[in-house]
């Protein structure tokens, strides 16, 4: 995976084509593994679902870890490095679809805003306030 380099660091990949398969699996793995019975079928859930054993939400700080990087804030780094900023951009597009998507879904809406407004750009909630009126500012120059 790491190569020496002259003048600092090595990097940590030598190709995106290296880091998209451990992208692929860290998504695969999250996935997780449908549960079938002693006969090989499908178990479902009461509503009809497919129980599903293992699976974990997709965040940006578990895609940081499956590529060994020792934060999400050195991942998001990576990106100023010009042959993985698409590969890095289409993987951090399929966490910010997941959030957006639990959005819709009472049980992960609180945590899909947090990640959102904290992972992605354009996702904060903001506020205007306009002040009408004059507004008188008392400095005390007291030691």
């Amino acid at each position: 995976m790491t190569e020496k380099h002259a003048g600092g660091r090595p990097p940590a990949y030598k190709s995106a084509h290296e880091m998209q398969i451990l992208i692929d699996k860290y998504f695969l793995d999250c996935e997780g593994i449908i549960y079938k019975d002693l006969d090989g079928e499908v178990v479902m859930d009461k509503y009809g679902k497919a129980v599903v054993l293992g699976s974990k939400p997709l965040t940006i700080t578990g895609l940081a870890l499956a590529l060994d990087f020792t934060s999400r804030q050195s991942l998001l780094n990576y990106v100023g490095k010009k042959e993985f900023v698409d590969t890095i951009t289409r993987a951090k597009a399929k966490v910010e679809e997941y959030a957006e998507s639990r959005l819709y879904d009472r049980d992960g809406s609180n945590g899909a805003k947090f990640s959102l407004a904290n992972n992605f750009k354009d996702w904060r909630e903001k506020q205007d306030v306009n002040l009408i009126g004059d507004i008188t500012i008392k400095i005390d120059l007291e030691d």
